[in-house]
């Protein structure tokens, strides 16, 4: 195996689960599963052990399941990405699991190359939630802020908080794509830009607003007004 190759722990109480999501990454050149576990305490244990850059975590598994692992396995340092993975579509589920600290949710009944690009997603450091997922994300936390008619102007709200945070031009300009759904490699062909640029930006807006992930950052934006509600 090489060096660079990307790392992975398996966390999955089912064994033949685990053996199947191993043959399918492993059967793809760079991936590596280097440990696995059969519940969260295992899983937190195992990240530890090996310092995995991703950790795959089902969510219902015996003892500790993978919720609380996913909020364990972030207070660690230099945390790997976490890919949750479930057979079920719950919002519920899915809100815990980004709130725990994931990067991204995937059903079991995916495609093995939708699994193997959702790995390689989350280990690149960007979130993985399909379109439908994320306006679902931003309707729940947009229904949480103070009611519109408490805001006189949500254009002239947004361009406070974008002065607030620091952000450049630039900066508030990819939050806007990444509130679209684009990727990096989309937001580099839209801006005309290299995808690093759009990652050097990606990580000036996280930092400067202090949230932890894009999908935090997307949230971010529709409650301050820096883009429109999707209603």
């Amino acid at each position: 195996m090489a060096a660079d190759d990307l790392t992975i722990v398996l966390a999955d109480d089912q064994e033949l689960v685990r053996a199947g999501f191993r043959v399918i990454l492993e059967s793809e050149p760079g991936l590596r599963v280097v440990g696995e576990a059969a519940d969260g305490a295992q899983a937190v244990a195992a990240v530890e052990r090996h310092r995995p850059d991703v950790v795959c975590l089902d969510v219902q598994m015996p003892g500790v399941d993978g919720l609380e692992a996913a909020r364990r396995i972030a207070a660690l340092p230099d945390p790997p990405a976490v890919l949750v993975l479930t057979t079920f579509d719950h919002d519920d589920a899915l809100f815990q699991a980004l709130e725990a600290g994931a990067s991204g949710f995937l059903l079991k009944n995916a495609s093995p190359e939708r699994l193997i690009e959702a790995v390689r997603t989350v280990a690149a450091g960007d979130a993985l939630l399909a379109p439908d997922v994320t306006r679902r994300v931003i309707s729940r936390a947009t229904a949480r802020t103070v009611a519109p008619a408490s805001v006189p102007d949500r254009t002239d709200a947004g361009a406070v908080a974008v002065a607030r945070a620091g952000l450049t031009e630039r900066e508030a300009e990819v939050l806007r794509l990444l509130a679209r759904g684009l990727s990096n490699a989309e937001i580099a062909a839209e801006l005309f830009v290299g995808e690093a640029t759009v990652k050097t930006h990606v990580s000036n807006v996280l930092q400067k607003t202090g949230l932890r992930d894009r999908i935090q950052a997307v949230v971010w934006a529709f409650e301050q007004g820096v883009v429109g509600s999707t209603a």
